[in-house]
């Protein structure tokens, strides 16, 4: 089933590079919404899956807790570390595109994809309702980081043979970290772990990248209700599961 479900994140990540090159108004409607569907996973489904499976506790606080902690800040550190790097390029390259920060950033993009993958097949662990909630936010996650993976390769210059290829490598990179789970068995309290640490990185790519692009143009009412219709999605998904 996670296989399965990966397949879907397979086919948005695909449909989000087919629509960097036909990109419309409404782009920011979706995001927005792919916005508010991470805020209700994180939220309302994950971090309270994680605090159940890892229970233990380190110097006073949860270790999911500081685990959910870290994952926020390795995901803005990785973007960060991202940033100098294209600074320092664009400062020695002509007009600012240096084709090989175009790939670094996507080849980061296939490898978070591929976590992605993992986070889907360690959902499933945990059961039928935890592994479609994730399974929902991945997917809808996915369309934005295929939009950017194309993006981001082709604006620095590179052919659009490379794109592609980048944009396919992240298309499959789901896939192949949904079926890895399916030769091992994560313990409950590494699983919770993990969790913990895969929703602050969730929790940071929709409130540092997803929302602030999908506003980024269009600070329109309509992009604020997808967002809030995404988050009450998830809860009537949660409740549903239970």
């Amino acid at each position: 089933m996670a296989v399965f479900v990966a397949l879907g994140a397979f086919l948005m990540t695909l449909a989000g590079g087919w629509t960097a090159l036909r990109v419309t108004d409404r782009r920011h409607l979706v995001l927005g919404l792919a916005g508010g569907l991470m805020l209700g996973v994180v939220g309302l489904d994950l971090l309270p899956e994680a605090l159940d499976a890892a229970g233990h506790e380190v110097f006073g606080v949860p270790a999911a807790l500081l685990l959910f902690v870290a994952g926020f800040l390795m995901a803005h550190l990785v973007e960060r570390l991202l940033a100098v790097r294209q600074a320092a390029h664009g400062a020695e390259e002509h007009n600012g595109r240096a084709p090989e920060v175009g790939l670094t950033a996507a080849a980061a993009m296939v490898g978070h994809s591929a976590m992605d993958g993992v986070a889907i097949g360690a959902a499933f662990q945990v059961g039928g309702g935890m592994g479609a909630a994730v399974a929902l936010a991945v997917v809808a996650h996915d369309f934005a980081d295929g939009f950017n993976t194309y993006t981001i390769t082709s604006l620095y210059g590179n052919a659009r043979r490379r794109a592609l290829a980048m944009l396919f490598a992240d298309a499959a990179a789901p896939v192949l970290g949904a079926a890895s789970t399916l030769l091992f068995t994560i313990p409950e309290t590494l699983l919770g772990s993990y969790l913990g640490l895969f929703g602050g990185a969730l929790l940071y790519l929709a409130a540092a990248e997803i929302l602030p692009e999908a506003h980024h143009e269009h600070a329109a009412r309509s992009t604020v209700l997808c967002t809030i219709a995404g988050a009450l999605f998830i809860w009537l998904v949660v409740g549903i599961a239970e």
